[in-house]
C-alpha cells in the first residue's frame, strides 16, 4: 500500500512538473537591426559664370577746343590772342588738333620777357600768327601717346620735343612744363603748359 502511495505521489509530481514547463512562455529578446549609415550625395551645383564688371566709358566731350578755352578762367589771354589773330575759328572746326595751351601766368611771363603790355601783344597779329600755331599739332596726341624724345611738327611748321618728364623744349631751347593733360574736346585734346613756346 505504501508503494502504491509513493508511486502515485511520484506520478503526480512528474505531471505537475511537466505542466509547469508547458505553462512557461519562451520570451525571445528582440534583436536590434544593425545600424546603417545612409550616405547622402549632394547634387553638383554648376559654378556661376564670371561676369565682367561694367566699365563706364569716358564722358563724351561736348565742347570744341575753342569753346573749352573760352570757358576756362586760366586761359583768358590765350582765348583773346586766338580771337585777335583770327585763329579761334580754326579751333572750333571739325579738324582734329592737339593744343598745348599756355596759362594766363605763362603769358604774363612772356609779357615781362618781351617788355610789352597785353594790349600790345594782342595788337601784334604777325607775332600771334607765328606763336599761336606753334602750340598746335594737327592731330590728336593724348598724354599716353606722346612720342618722347621725337621731334613733333606743329601747325607753324617748326618742331618741338617732349621729354618723358613732360617737359617741352622749343626751337630756341626754352622749356615749358606740361601741368595738365587730356582735356578732351570734340575736335581734339588740350594739354596745359606753364610757359609760352617761341618759334625761331
Amino acid at each position: 500500500m505504501l508503494k502504491k502511495n509513493l508511486l502515485s505521489i511520484a506520478v503526480v509530481a512528474a505531471a505537475m512538473s511537466l505542466a509547469a514547463c508547458n505553462d512557461k512562455e519562451v520570451v525571445t529578446e528582440p534583436v536590434e537591426p544593425e545600424a546603417t549609415t545612409d550616405v547622402v550625395v549632394q547634387p553638383e551645383v554648376a559654378a556661376e559664370p564670371m561676369v565682367e564688371a561694367d566699365v563706364a566709358p569716358e564722358a563724351a566731350a561736348t565742347q570744341t577746343i575753342g569753346e573749352m578755352a573760352a570757358g576756362n578762367e586760366d586761359l583768358t589771354i590765350l582765348t583773346a590772342a586766338l580771337q585777335a589773330a583770327g585763329l579761334d575759328s580754326m579751333l572750333m572746326a571739325e579738324d582734329k588738333y592737339t593744343v598745348f595751351a599756355p596759362t594766363d601766368d605763362a603769358f604774363a611771363g612772356l609779357l615781362t620777357k618781351l617788355n610789352i603790355t597785353k594790349e600790345e601783344l594782342l595788337a601784334d597779329q604777325a607775332t600771334l600768327k607765328s606763336v599761336l600755331p606753334y602750340h598746335v599739332v594737327p592731330m590728336v596726341v593724348k598724354a599716353a601717346d606722346i612720342p618722347y624724345g621725337t621731334a613733333i611738327e606743329t601747325a607753324n611748321g617748326q618742331t618741338i620735343t617732349i621729354s618723358d618728364a613732360n617737359v617741352i623744349t622749343d626751337s630756341n631751347g626754352n622749356t615749358a612744363n606740361i601741368v595738365g593733360t587730356d582735356m578732351m574736346a570734340t575736335n581734339g585734346v588740350v594739354h596745359v603748359i606753364d610757359t609760352v613756346l617761341l618759334p625761331k
